[in-house]
């Protein structure tokens, strides 16, 4: 048990965690917007479906290491660039994330009318698009793992501990999301923004992560400001008018104006 008095575990434990809750707020905003679709009484269902298949796909990633590594490797090369197994999936999640949520912003914008034609989505097709999402950041979170810390027993905790939080939590994240458009309408630029890097990082072109969620995290903090002001405008008392003058214990308007024009 000589790991429980390292620091340098400690901090890559961490570390490592603080990175699983990042990505698993990822995976939970995109998760609650898809449950959105469906009825309300199976959003909540879809949402803990969809967790824990991220859950099991990051475990079932984190037990063939060996694998995951290899998927490293090129597989071919194209105009000068090789691409791996892990350049793929990168690419085909990443083209993934920027259609659909090219599409969800688009049904946000298209108003009532394409609202009201447009059809309910199924639980099955639901759940299939969360297990695609999954398996991509699934692959990304546990790729980025393997390179911050060598220990797969912190991999697990970390993994499994972001999990239950996001579970825990993935509730009250859904309901702020879906009570305020703008909320999700940035939400969805985030996924656009996150697709982005995931091309870019399946054509070798690493972007910095703090490049994506500096901005991110910026976005957030000021739309906060902005739904504090909104909420204190709508609270704010109406203002009310007071006499010019009192007279015997009354009130009088102010006498009008009797001055001729011109």
């Amino acid at each position: 048990m000589e790991f429980l008095a390292s620091p340098e575990l400690w901090i890559a434990f961490a570390t490592l965690l603080l990175l699983e809750i990042v990505l698993g707020v990822d995976n939970v905003v995109f998760i609650s917007i898809l449950a959105g679709r469906l009825p309300e009484h199976q959003q909540a269902r879809a949402r803990t479906i969809g967790l824990s298949l991220a859950l099991v796909t990051r475990l079932i990633l984190l037990a063939s290491l060996s694998w995951v590594i290899g998927l490293t490797a090129p597989l071919f090369t194209v105009l000068g660039q090789e691409i791996s197994g892990r350049d793929l999936i990168l690419l085909l999640g990443g083209l993934f994330l920027l259609g659909k949520a090219t599409y969800e912003i688009h049904e946000h914008l298209e108003g009532e009318e394409h609202a009201k034609s447009g059809k309910v989505a199924s639980f099955g097709a639901v759940i299939a698009q969360i297990l695609v999402l999954d398996v991509v950041f699934s692959l990304d979170s546990v790729i980025t793992a393997v390179g911050m810390v060598d220990q797969l027993f912190i991999m697990v905790a970390a993994v499994i501990i972001a999990m239950i939080v996001m579970l825990v939590s993935a509730g009250a994240i859904s309901r702020f999301v879906n009570e305020h458009p703008t909320v999700k309408m940035l939400a969805l630029s985030f996924l656009l923004l996150i697709g982005a890097s995931l091309v870019a990082e399946g054509f070798d072109q690493h972007i910095p992560k703090g490049y994506v969620y500096g901005p991110i995290a910026f976005s957030i903090f000021v739309e906060f400001l902005n739904l504090r002001a909104r909420k204190k405008r709508q609270e704010a008392k109406p203002v009310h008018l007071h006499p010019t003058y009192v007279k015997n214990g009354q009130a009088h308007p102010e006498p009008e104006s009797t001055t001729p024009v011109g």
